[in-house]
């Protein structure tokens, strides 16, 4: 059986000399490569007609983590501790986002993946929780605890994602400071945490294409996690 080749976005960044890097954490590609698929690297820095061509040679792209997208993207409160914001990679991700939904390719988004996917279809994300979600639990937990599972996400027994997942009570990890404040139409929650907040979406009528606010990449140690991994490659193959 052939292995569908999978797209996997990146961020741009600089190496301790300060030269341009293009980075991703190898959880992402181990988790692909466990599911079966063959994880293709596209760089945040190319022209349109090179991100593109490379695009049309994938079977499904994974929308990974990394800095906050541009206002420039969508209505949202200015806050000073937006940060990482990188013009290249919302390019890049925005065009590669909207050719998926066009196309019905099969798009699975992690954390800045699913703001990505909510922004490029007409939503708007709170660009500081704490400050502008009442109730906000605590979201962040940087650096080596991405492994801790921090809260529970509540998922829609009558939703896909429940199907991919095997359970409607998921514990996870977390590690973001924004999050989705006014869903983009065709997108459904099926996912939230305690406070309220969107962490799982699907959207309507697209083949393939779920999103997750936290990090499954680093908890395929989960059964649940290793699905929906799983089942993104399989759609990906055409299963």
């Amino acid at each position: 059986m052939s292995k569908p080749l999978i797209g996997v976005t990146t961020r741009n960044g600089k190496d301790p000399d300060g030269h341009p890097t293009t980075a991703l954490q190898h959880t992402y590609i181990n988790a692909v490569a466990q599911a079966g698929g063959l994880p293709l690297l596209i760089p945040s820095m190319l022209p349109e007609e090179d991100f593109l061509a490379l695009y049309s040679r994938v079977d499904g792209i994974l929308f990974t983590g990394g800095g906050d997208v541009s206002l420039e993207y969508f209505k949202g409160e200015d806050h000073p501790r937006i940060g990482e914001v990188d013009r290249l990679r919302d390019i890049t991700e925005i065009s590669l986002l909207r050719a998926s939904i066009k196309d019905g390719k099969p798009i699975l988004g992690i954390c800045r993946g699913m703001q990505v996917m909510n922004v490029a279809l007409g939503g708007t994300l709170y660009t500081h929780l704490y400050d502008q979600l009442p109730g906000a639990i605590d979201h962040a937990y940087p650096g080596d605890l991405r492994r801790v599972l921090v809260h529970p996400v509540h998922v829609d027994s009558s939703s896909r994602s429940a199907q991919i997942f095997g359970e409607t009570r998921l514990q996870v990890n977390s590690l973001h400071h924004q999050g989705l404040k006014d869903l983009a139409p065709g997108i459904r929650a099926v996912g939230y945490a305690p406070d309220g907040l969107v962490e799982l979406v699907e959207l309507e009528g697209h083949p393939y294409a779920v999103a997750a606010q936290w990090h499954p990449e680093w908890l395929t140690d989960q059964p649940s996690m290793r699905r929906l991994f799983k089942s993104f490659v399989d759609a990906a193959r055409g299963e």
